[in-house]
């Protein structure tokens, strides 16, 4: 059902309460999802992005009954992935000569995917769309978190049509940031940018500052996934300053797999010796086979630092951790310590090899770990005790 945002403009979007993973398996998605899409009704018609490829008829069927779609003007997208242009394709066999706004990369993607020589009209930053009362002024944004993407504001509603930034996964009827269960909210749009955007985090800070100089007043940021933002939209451009600049909070997190339970009873006396020497900080144990991984990497992104554990499996750590490794190399954690450990029967290269893979992705691994052989004793678990206890030192 669409939804009147504003005088001018209306959600035309599709609420996924199913989606319970995207990108493939990439990434979690346990609170459903949104694909938002605008209509904007002033002197001239603008769409500003479509929806994902599964409800293409559906969402063609329900725009017919808010608008002739002869009478659309423009399509904006602002970004291509197929989550947001996947109704494009059926769209465009309505009206194939609508011009279709976005960047030069944003062509080639379309061009890359649907294999059609649609009227495509190439803006950069700066560039403006008078609609009547309304002007649409669209301002280039690559790599937040595609080559191609771009905002687009709307003067009059002051809108900022954000796309990816400032987005979640968060399926609602009720469509506003103020609606919403606060905590849950702002915790599925941490995990979004820990898990997407983290990456891209100088460029995050240089857009927002940026966006800030053009000195627009704003009311109300539209993203392309999640609520709205519409009280007090200045809260998540905020929060996302503050998660671009090597956020962290007073929190360890410790994740491991454990085979016979052996690095499992290490994690367990690492983390008593870590609250020993600093009852203040928050310890967090993670068991990567068993838990989300979006949600593991989500408390990496909050925390001071990290543990990393896992059994010597062929002579290298276990599949779980060499996921969650390979992820944690992609998101470029900044200003994080670390640390490996693992137990093994006969070689023992897991933790070295830990270390290795910590130190490259940019974590300053404070000491070579401690491994123990076979199951641990209690002497033993005593030295991991005290293996957490200098590590919280090193703090």
């Amino acid at each position: 059902m669409a939804k009147q945002i504003t005088k001018k403009v209306t959600w035309v979007g599709k609420v996924d309460w199913e989606l319970t993973t995207f990108h493939g398996d990439e990434l979690s998605t346990k609170r459903g999802s949104s694909y938002n899409s605008y209509l904007i009704k002033d002197e001239k018609v603008a769409l500003i992005d479509t929806v994902w490829l599964p409800y293409d008829k559906e969402f063609v069927a329900k725009l017919k009954k808010e608008i002739d779609l002869k009478d659309i003007d423009y399509i904006i997208m602002n970004h291509n992935e197929i989550d947001h242009s996947g109704a494009l394709p059926e769209l465009m066999r309505e009206i194939p000569d609508t011009p279709i706004y976005c960047t030069k990369k944003g062509e080639a993607i379309i061009r890359g995917h649907y294999h059609e020589d649609w009227n495509f009209v190439n803006v950069k930053t700066g560039d403006t769309l008078p609609l009547g009362e309304s002007t649409l002024t669209f301002i280039e944004a690559p790599m937040l978190h595609w080559p191609d993407t771009m905002f687009t504001y709307m003067s009059g509603d002051n809108i900022l049509f954000s796309n990816d930034g400032f987005g979640q996964h968060f399926a609602t009827e009720s469509l506003y940031n103020d609606t919403v269960e606060q905590a849950a909210l702002f915790y599925e749009a941490e995990k979004y940018y820990a898990n997407i955007l983290n990456t891209y985090s100088p460029m995050v800070t240089k857009k927002i500052q940026q966006i800030l100089a053009m000195n627009l007043p704003l009311d109300m940021i539209c993203p392309s996934h999640g609520v709205i933002w519409k009280e007090n939209p200045a809260q998540i451009v905020e929060q996302y300053l503050k998660w671009a600049d090597a956020y962290q909070e007073n929190q360890i997190t410790i994740a491991y797999d454990t085979m016979w339970q052996s690095t499992r009873k290490m994690a367990e006396a690492i983390a008593d010796g870590i609250r020993d020497t600093d009852s203040s900080v928050t310890v967090k144990l993670f068991n990567v086979a068993h838990e989300d991984k979006n949600d593991v990497l989500t408390e990496i992104f909050q925390s001071r630092a990290v543990l990393i554990g896992s059994p010597t499996i062929n002579y290298g750590f276990s599949f779980a951790i060499g996921g969650l490794l390979e992820m944690i190399r992609g998101l470029k954690f900044k200003n994080k310590k670390a640390a490996a450990f693992g137990s093994y029967g006969w070689s023992g290269e897991a933790v070295k090899q830990i270390s290795s893979h910590l130190a490259e992705s940019g974590f300053e691994v404070v000491n070579d770990g401690i491994s123990k052989l076979w199951v641990p004793d209690c002497t033993m678990l005593d030295e991991c005790r005290n293996f957490g206890r200098e590590f919280a030192k090193n703090l």
